[in-house]
């Protein structure tokens, strides 16, 4: 992988946490989301905790809360999905500003908000601190099944290969006067992508059969024992923030 494939969520800087090796940054979202999910709902004191420890982060990691939010519109569809569990849940009702509103609805839709937008912030925290070649460096390092970490490897290396290529099939049919934008004239555009997929398939077999050529034996080298590799100081480090949101959602549980 060339150092020039990266994404568009990175945000390039020098901070604490863009330092820190990739795989103890994936065990710290993990844990964290993982902390966030078993919280009970009825806490809402533990999600303003959460929410303070992803500001921290944040901020260690010099991301703007505006770039944050900003990225965050991902979920709008389970917003608005949310947002109407109140109208259609079951059950007890309460009166909100004279509209009667399901008690379990407001529950839900506090619910799916709270830790659907923590676990958002968490993932955009990780990838605007570590480059996606060092993402699945870090998923190597942790022992990740070698089929998906070569997989992933071999998308984003021909990922920016495949969208050239679509681009160059584009406008040598639009130069012949066909540009499907309407539902009638999805058949050029299936057309395409079906050119596309078996020119895809087509140079898949000679990279690979130029890999074989090459030594390869359908492993990657063990790229966790290199250099770089996480010290028992950096994971000390890293755990901080996870150790800390097991620890609200402990005692959560036990208070509610």
């Amino acid at each position: 992988m060339g150092a020039g494939h990266g994404h568009v969520l990175y945000r390039e800087t020098s901070s604490p946490v863009h330092r820190l090796p990739p795989e103890v940054k994936i065990v710290g979202m993990v844990v964290f989301t993982v902390a966030v999910v078993a919280t009970p709902r009825e806490a809402f004191w533990a999600f303003g905790a959460y929410a303070l420890l992803v500001a921290a982060v944040a901020a260690l990691a010099r991301v703007g809360a505006r770039w944050l939010l900003s990225r965050a519109l991902i979920e709008l569809p389970f917003v608005l999905f949310a947002l109407a569990l109140p109208f259609l849940g079951a059950g007890e009702r309460v009166a909100v500003a004279g509209l009667h509103l399901s008690v379990d609805g407001l529950y839900g839709s506090w619910n799916i908000l709270a830790k659907g937008t923590l676990g958002v912030l968490a993932s955009l925290l990780l990838a605007a601190t570590t480059t996606t070649r060092d993402l699945i460096l870090g998923l190597d390092r942790l022992r990740c099944p070698q089929m998906l970490t070569q997989i992933a490897t071999f998308m984003l290396r021909y990922l920016d290969v495949l969208v050239g290529e679509a681009r160059r099939m584009r406008v040598a049919r639009v130069s012949r006067g066909d540009d499907p934008r309407f539902l009638w004239q999805l058949r050029g555009f299936a057309a395409g992508v079906g050119a596309l997929f078996l020119r895809a398939f087509e140079r898949g077999e000679r990279v690979y059969l130029a890999m074989l050529s090459r030594g390869y034996t359908g492993r990657m080298p063990a790229t966790w024992q290199g250099a770089g590799a996480a010290t028992s100081g950096q994971w000390l480090v890293a755990a901080t923030v996870p150790v800390a949101a097991a620890a609200v959602a402990a005692t959560a549980v036990v208070l509610t």
